[in-house]
């Protein structure tokens, strides 16, 4: 009975580490909004009207690069796998040739997408102080309502992997962190209306590595 006692209280304190960390996942900006069709690329949903466009120089780098690399590289090579698979005959039952569209028309979708957030772009940075939270650095956080104790990095929306500890600064988790200092007891508010406690450990100053895929 005692085991089984200890085995749920473990549970609940995973569901609610899982849950705290995976709810700015929801903030990091896809290009979509909630309920909108995940299948699709990036950019190219109905929420992409309102994007996420303040990112560093080293994000517009790595978008760039990207760029490049799917313009000039990707697509020649897909174009030439959709005339192959074309020549199969049948193109109502080449599922070759679908694939290969599907490929290809995703591949254009990334590519509008980049463009549109390099465009839009309005270039951060971070302005913390020494002692204080700031972008890039990795925060030692206590969390009082399971006891348990997580680093994080606050990052850009566009790299933001909750699994990986990086948390979007527009996430409530990310917003509430940035200026703070170590020592602070700093209240998170989500906007399912819950409210947690995290007390900042230590803080490492961090920079921009490049670290992370964008999204």
């Amino acid at each position: 009975m005692e085991k089984r006692t200890a085995e749920a209280v473990r549970f609940r304190l995973r569901r609610r580490k899982a849950r705290r960390l995976a709810f700015p996942a929801r903030l990091c900006y896809t290009g979509r909004t909630a309920g909108e069709d995940a299948s699709r690329p990036a950019g190219e949903n109905r929420g992409s009207d309102v994007m996420h466009n303040e990112l560093t120089e080293q994000d517009l780098e790595m978008m760039r690069k990207e760029l490049d690399h799917r313009r000039l590289e990707l697509m020649p090579e897909l174009i030439e796998e959709v005339k192959r698979t074309r020549a199969f005959g049948d193109l109502s039952e080449n599922f070759e040739y679908k694939a290969a569209k599907q490929a290809q028309n995703r591949n254009r979708s990334r590519i509008r997408y980049l463009e549109r957030m390099i465009k839009n772009a309005r270039v951060i940075e971070d302005t913390a102080a020494a002692d204080e939270v700031g972008l890039f650095d990795q925060v030692e956080l206590y969390f009082e309502d399971d006891g348990e104790t997580d680093t994080i990095q606050v990052v850009t929306s566009v790299r933001c992997d909750p699994l990986q500890g990086r948390i979007s600064r527009d996430a409530p988790l990310g917003r509430a962190l940035l200026g703070k200092k170590q020592g602070d007891h700093v209240r998170v508010s989500t906007e399912e209306g819950d409210a947690y406690t995290v007390v900042i450990r230590s803080i490492t100053k961090g920079q921009d590595d490049g670290t992370g895929s964008i999204l």
